[in-house]
């Protein structure tokens, strides 16, 4: 359990970074970061629900990710200066776009392949 803990920490660090990073290249499409962000909220789910079958984890992610979109919506004083913040811009976002939507699928998708992957390798 903890060697699959580690593993998904580490994958999620990964995915931190290179969102990140993809935010400092004007090259990188901004959607890559929807992508990556999707993804991380699956492999955070999978750190915490390690025995949970992916489709679980997949709704999950993609419930969280899509309320997170649709929140942005609601516009209120409070949140608004909460999304002014650089946390939470990258927790939040600050506009709805229904093609963030499309990025959090692809990401989820991306985030089940990969998961499928990494588990033949520890095989």
């Amino acid at each position: 359990m903890l060697k699959t803990r580690l593993k998904y920490s580490f994958i999620t660090g990964v995915i931190i970074l290179s969102g990140l990073l993809s935010r400092k290249f004007s090259i990188i499409p901004l959607w890559v970061g929807d992508v990556l962000w999707a993804a991380m909220i699956y492999f955070i789910l999978r750190f915490f629900y390690t025995r949970a079958l992916a489709r679980a984890i997949a709704t999950g992610s993609i419930s969280i990710s899509y309320a997170i979109e649709f929140s942005q919506l609601y516009k209120a004083p409070w949140i608004d200066s909460l999304r002014q913040t650089f946390l939470g811009r990258m927790v939040l976002g600050d506009t709805f776009l229904w093609g963030d939507l499309l990025s959090y699928s692809a990401g989820i998708l991306l985030a089940i392949l990969l998961d499928k992957l990494f588990k033949k390798a520890m095989r």
